[in-house]
């Protein structure tokens, strides 16, 4: 992980950027709940009536709820009103009763103390213009004959009204806030409809500006959605090619004994399907893992607030996909493991059977190499194939869950609301928040099976980077002399393979003298082959010492010796393009130096051959050109 989090420093910005975008789409979707709880409570049940403060009294109404008010409480109330009288033309077109009667107009915006100070006078009036409930308190007061309540209170005492209605606060106090809140906003609603306001207007404004509102942070939040896809996607790639090049460069360090130990195959494997399951586990950890616990966590914290009583069918849900996601861990985590070494020994028999095709060919034995390479591919596929179906079950479970956690949050919530203790938008919106906190814990489930296999490649890649080298510079490196003799020495060298029992060769010395040929013969396995692998160093000598000109080649860089050689390998290796660009690979030298070589090599004859001469084309691997010839140009190229 320290790897990882390394080449990820790069991208701090962006990282920022991300977490930046990421908390302001949680802020947008975890609002939107709310707003749909408000067209419904507000917009649809209270016709559109936000305020249980209105905006403007007719003098007759303001005259009968100060009537319940002290003179304290009176005088508070009033401040917050302008009594408006004689501006029939300002005010006629938005409260056309202005020309009937005068009107109280509420001063900016108010707070709760004055809400606090309104509703029991309002709801105390609102009862009163019900006959039933009228009669009733009039039945209960003992009015005298001849006069109503209103009259009473106007002539009672502070003290006395408060005990008068003592009682009937008491009362309000256990009625549901939902109805004493419809209630409030009802007497408003009475109250703008008898000053003559269009109260469909004032409904259809609120719903069209909540939904304006809805549809602007919709809109933000699919903004910033795209942003954390692009930069996520962005960082995701660029931290992937600095992984490949990052493999790629210390593969090229790496001697026989390295490339032995990993393997061909392997390493084709951690510089491609290895690192494109860390990007893919990039992609999905800034869009998924940390979105989600934001939204999460903002989702509870926002249906605790919503209402109490439900809180126990969140838990249920969450300890069910907990349950679900543990279950899934279990089973699939071991064969991650293995499906990535399923996939290194199907490409270790891919590419044997491609590069030898043609002694499989010419031995009859393609049925055979079929076999294998149908064995490789079928425990793959059944190790895949498991994987991918405990995946796949896992959508299905997750859905049931959200269902029947939906039928039961309507279930107790049509409780709710049939005793006033829930509204119908606050059940609506419980059920979007409970949604976005399943979707996230769903969100984190389905990475927790991506993340395990991208943890194995990211390991699996560590080991390739964090691989110390047999073969390295030494800390204070030597120099050649500009002109070189070419004087190549063995004292007492002596070589053994890593983890083998004996020497292959052993306290060998000699001399390689300047313009002379040293040639070495022996039987198949004696050591030939090795003896000359160790002077360009790609294995190091076991004892004794190899120098060159009477330097150490260990004393030199490796790229400065290997420059001071030119090497053909038994096996011919050509690469893809032309014929100049093979024998030019370790040195771009003159056209002429260039023939030259190739006369040397003998090669000359075959090139000159062809119409387009050094300019012909050679195939991956030099497989258009005949075994001869490709040792040919390797000469060349060594002799360039």
């Amino acid at each position: 992980m320290r790897t990882l989090l390394k080449y990820l420093g790069k991208y701090y910005k962006s990282i920022i950027v991300i977490l930046v975008l990421l908390s302001l789409q949680a802020v947008c979707d975890l609002s939107l709940p709310s707003y749909t709880s408000n067209i419904i409570n507000v917009g649809i049940s209270e016709g559109g009536i936000d305020t249980k403060v209105p905006e403007v009294f007719r003098r007759s109404t303001m005259q009968s709820l100060t009537t319940f008010m002290t003179d304290k409480e009176k005088d508070r109330v009033l401040e917050s009103y302008s009594f408006i009288n004689n501006q029939y033309k300002k005010y006629s077109k938005k409260y056309p009763a202005l020309k009937d009667e005068a009107i109280y107009l509420l001063n900016g915006n108010h707070d709760e103390d004055l809400e606090e100070l309104l509703k029991g006078p309002m709801l105390f009036l609102s009862v009163l213009n019900n006959s039933e409930m009228a009669s009733m308190f009039q039945t209960e007061m003992e009015l005298p004959e001849g006069m109503d309540i209103l009259t009473l209170f106007s002539k009672m005492k502070d003290e006395e009204k408060e005990k008068a209605l003592e009682g009937f606060y008491q009362k309000l106090e256990e009625v549901p806030s939902s109805f004493t809140d419809a209630a409030v906003k009802s007497f408003v609603k009475a109250e703008y409809e008898a000053i003559g306001m269009n109260t469909d207007k004032i409904q259809l404004t609120y719903i069209l500006t909540t939904g304006a509102k809805m549809l602007g942070i919709a809109l933000v939040s699919m903004l910033a959605t795209v942003l954390v896809g692009y930069l996520g996607a962005r960082m995701a790639a660029g931290l992937a090619k600095r992984l490949r090049s990052s493999v790629f460069a210390k593969v090229l360090k790496f001697s026989n004994e390295e490339m032995k130990k990993y393997g061909t195959a392997s390493l084709i494997t951690r510089s491609t399907n290895d690192i494109t399951q860390i990007q893919m586990m990039i992609v999905m950890i800034v869009r998924t893992v940390i979105y989600a616990p934001i939204i999460g966590f903002g989702a509870l914290f926002k249906v605790l607030h919503t209402n109490y009583s439900m809180a126990w069918i969140i838990a249920v849900a969450v300890g069910v996909i907990l349950a679900i996601v543990f279950l899934m861990f279990i089973f699939v985590m071991p064969k991650f493991s293995r499906l990535q070494k399923l996939v290194d020994r199907l490409n270790l028999v891919a590419r044997e059977i491609l590069t030898g095709i043609l002694p499989i060919r010419a031995c009859s034995n393609e049925r055979h190499e079929e076999r294998r390479f149908d064995d490789a591919n079928t425990r793959l596929m059944k190790v895949s194939l498991f994987v991918n179906r405990v995946m796949s079950s896992m959508m299905p479970l997750m859905m049931f869950t959200m269902n029947v956690i939906t039928l039961l949050i309507i279930w107790f919530g049509a409780k709710g609301i049939d005793t006033g203790s829930l509204a119908l938008g606050d059940m609506m919106a419980f059920i979007q928040y409970t949604m976005q906190i399943i979707m996230s814990f769903l969100m984190i489930s389905l990475v927790s099976i991506m993340i395990p296999r991208a943890i194995i490649s990211l390991k699996r890649i560590n080991e390739v980077i964090i691989e110390k080298e047999t073969i390295k510079d030494p800390k204070n490196p030597v120099q050649f002399k500009r002109r070189a003799k070419g004087l190549v020495e063995f004292n007492k060298v002596s070589f053994r393979y890593p983890d083998a029992d004996y020497d292959v060769i052993s306290d060998i010395t000699f001399q390689a003298k300047p313009g002379t040929t040293t040639a070495f013969i022996g039987s198949t396995g004696s050591g030939k082959s090795t003896l000359i692998n160790l002077i360009p160093r790609l294995f190091d000598v076991t004892t004794g010492e190899i120098l060159i000109d009477g330097i150490n080649i260990k004393d030199v860089t490796l790229e400065d010796l290997h420059n001071r050689i030119g090497y053909v390998p038994q096996k011919g290796i050509l690469f893809s393009g032309t014929i100049k660009d093979n024998i030019q690979y370790g040195k771009k030298i003159p056209k002429k130096e260039m023939e030259k070589a190739a006369e040397i090599a003998q090669a000359t004859e075959f090139i000159n051959q062809k119409p387009e001469k050094y300019e012909r084309h050679i195939s991956q691997g030099g497989t258009n050109v005949s075994g001869g010839q490709k040792q040919r140009l390797s000469i060349a190229r060594a002799i360039a």
